[in-house]
């Protein structure tokens, strides 16, 4: 027996070892690879794209980056570094040779010098996400313009790298950036509505707004469903809770206590933002959902089924049930509201840049809300939320 067990460790160390071997064995073959992509580049001719590119393209790259910048010393810096850990790369010295670029490829990011003669970085961020907003744009500074830096990114600029930088820093910060920008793009949503009969853990966190079958909806965006002995469950639907996004706390209403449509019943707390939602439909308190209260966080998984806020011995169904959607009216009516919702958000933007401030200019994401002034907060809030 302790010869078998002596055998299955040698085993297991045995292939510890051989895939760890296999796995240097990888990497060095990729690092001769783009050392080769590196060497190659420099003999190749761009000059038709741009008077200064330089190309080096890997196979299957982590992100595919330009860099703007008007020393070359910094250019062979970035296309050495980033090429070699796996990035694609385009330097060019110009930032008139930079938009001309983005016009015709598609790039994940953009670094650009804040000091450069003829365009600086300020120009070439407000031109890159005015014209392509889905390209994240970083900032390459000195020490004694950091604080331009900073304003930059009421610009659009997602961050700014410090120069001279080491290696290891450079290649850190890329990865902080490329994930922080996976994770901006997992988080948006696509404006599509769909009514679902799958359970909530299987379909609600995709990136499209989903309505149970059977679910009605209410014009706050509430949602309610009925069963045969008149008891409603209410909570907030899929558009609130994605659009507004993380909620902190819920405020439950008494039991027992009285209510009728478009009264307040229930409220939920995004620091120290609040939004009541009216009731949906007339009725006494009969139950509350005390789990949810306890962590409001399920809702991130599905603001449907088991996450209701409360339940009512609902009073005037009969007549009530007539300003409630459900099925394809219920779709209609988020498609409008999306699309209402857009509109309202491109005003509610121009107003923050004018003020001096910046919202992410996008398709609809989760937690939307969050980034907007307290004073547009509060007006997407009454549009759609207080009905």
């Amino acid at each position: 027996m302790p010869l078998l067990i002596v055998a299955v460790i040698i085993f297991i160390i045995a292939d510890i070892l051989i895939r760890m071997f296999g796995k240097r064995l990888t990497e060095k073959k990729l690092k001769k690879e783009r050392e080769l992509v590196l060497q190659e580049s420099l003999k190749l001719d761009f000059t038709n794209e741009a008077k200064t590119l330089k190309r080096a393209e890997v196979a299957n790259p982590k992100a595919k980056i330009l860099c703007v910048d008007d020393e070359e010393v910094i250019l062979g810096s970035f296309r050495k570094i980033l090429v070699l850990d796996g990035y694609s790369v385009d330097t060019v010295e110009t930032g008139q040779e930079a938009l001309g670029l983005i016009q015709t490829h598609h790039y994940d990011f953009l670094f650009t010098d804040l000091k450069m003669p003829l365009m600086d970085g300020v120009e070439v961020t407000k031109s890159v996400k005015y014209m392509r907003p889905d390209i994240d744009v970083i900032i390459i500074t000195g020490y004694a313009s950091v604080e331009t830096a900073v304003e930059t990114m009421k610009y659009g600029a997602m961050d700014y790298v410090q120069k001279p930088f080491t290696e290891d820093e450079l290649l850190a910060f890329v990865k902080k950036s490329l994930i922080k920008r996976q994770d901006k793009i997992q988080k948006q949503l696509k404006p599509k509505v769909h009514i679902t009969h799958l359970p909530a853990s299987d379909d609600f966190t995709k990136g499209e707004f989903s309505i149970p079958g059977g679910v009605f909806i209410a014009k706050n965006h509430t949602w309610v469903s009925m069963n045969q002995e008149g008891i409603a469950k209410v909570g907030i639907d899929d558009f609130a809770k994605k659009l507004i996004g993380k909620i902190d706390a819920i405020e439950l209403p008494n039991l027992g206590m009285n209510v009728k449509a478009g009264q307040p019943l229930f409220t939920i707390k995004q620091g120290n933002r609040s939004i009541t939602f009216h009731s949906p439909v007339s009725g006494k308190v009969s139950q509350i959902n005390t789990l949810l209260e306890r962590n409001p966080a399920a809702l991130n998984v599905t603001p449907y089924e088991r996450n209701w806020v409360c339940a009512l011995d609902a009073e005037h169904l009969d007549t009530e049930i007539k300003e409630l959607q459900i099925g394809k009216s219920a779709v209609t009516f988020y498609q409008e509201d999306i699309e209402h919702f857009n509109s309202l958000m491109k005003e509610l933007i121009k107003t923050e840049k004018n003020q001096g401030e910046y919202v992410e200019e996008s398709q609809l994401y989760v937690g939307q809300l969050e980034k907007l002034n307290d004073v547009n907060w509060e007006k997407v809030v009454a549009e759609f939320f207080r009905r």
